[in-house]
C-alpha cells in the first residue's frame, strides 16, 4: 500500500487523562497524552520457568495472560529512565523477580492500525524472586511461574477456561526458547569415566 499524497489533517475528538482519540484524514486513531515507550519482559528463572501474568483488563472484558509490561518513565522522579531500567522496575514490580541478566531483543509497533504506541522487548534470564510481586497501585496482578517446556499447554488450558493470551506471550516463548538453548550450550559437561 502506498503513502498517501498530502499531508492528511490531523483533529483530536476528545482527550481524557491518559488517552487522546484523533481522527488523521479519514483514519481513526488512539496515542498516549504522554507520550512514553513502552517495556515488555520475557523472563525466564533460573530453574527453566517462565513468569508470566494475569491481569483484569476492562477493555477486554477479562482477565488476560501477558508478560511483564509497562511504560518508561512514568513514575514521578523517573522521566529521564532508559528502558532497560524501566524493564527492571517492571519485572521486580509486576512480578517479585530480579534478573541476573537483561538484554533488548527488539522493539516496534503493537497494533499500528489503531495506535502509534511501540514496545521494546527485553528478555531477562537468571530470574530469581526476591519479592511478592502482583503491581503497585490499583494494579491486581497475579503471578505464573511455569515450566518453559509446559507453558504452550497451560497457556492452552487457560484459553479453554476463555482467559485470552496477549499475541507478545508467543514472541516471548521463541526468544525463551532460544534464550534456554543458548544457556543450555554454555553449561560446562562433565564426563563420566
Amino acid at each position: 500500500m502506498s503513502r498517501p499524497s498530502g499531508k492528511p489533517v490531523r483533529k483530536v475528538v476528545t482527550e481524557g487523562r491518559f488517552l487522546r482519540f484523533v481522527r488523521i484524514g479519514t483514519w481513526e486513531a488512539v496515542e498516549r497524552t504522554s507520550p512514553r515507550p513502552a517495556v515488555g519482559v520475557a523472563a525466564l528463572t533460573v530453574d527453566g520457568e517462565m513468569v508470566l501474568v494475569e491481569q483484569w483488563r476492562p477493555p477486554m472484558g477479562s482477565a488476560v495472560i501477558e508478560i511483564p509490561a509497562g511504560l518508561v518513565g512514568d513514575l514521578p522522579g523517573k522521566s529521564r529512565e532508559s528502558s532497560a531500567s524501566a524493564a527492571r522496575r517492571e519485572l521486580l514490580e509486576e512480578t517479585g523477580f530480579r534478573a541476573a541478566r537483561m538484554r533488548r531483543v527488539c522493539a516496534g509497533p503493537v497494533s499500528p492500525g489503531i495506535t502509534d504506541e511501540c514496545v521494546e522487548l527485553f528478555v531477562a534470564s537468571g530470574c530469581r524472586r526476591v519479592a511478592s510481586g502482583g503491581g503497585d497501585g490499583d494494579e491486581a496482578i497475579t503471578v505464573h511461574v511455569v515450566p518453559l517446556r509446559g507453558v504452550e499447554a497451560w497457556l492452552a488450558r487457560r484459553e479453554r477456561r476463555g482467559i485470552p493470551v496477549d499475541v507478545k506471550v508467543r514472541l516471548a516463548i521463541a526468544f525463551l526458547e532460544a534464550e534456554s538453548r543458548l544457556q543450555d550450550r554454555r553449561r560446562p559437561r562433565t564426563i563420566r569415566m
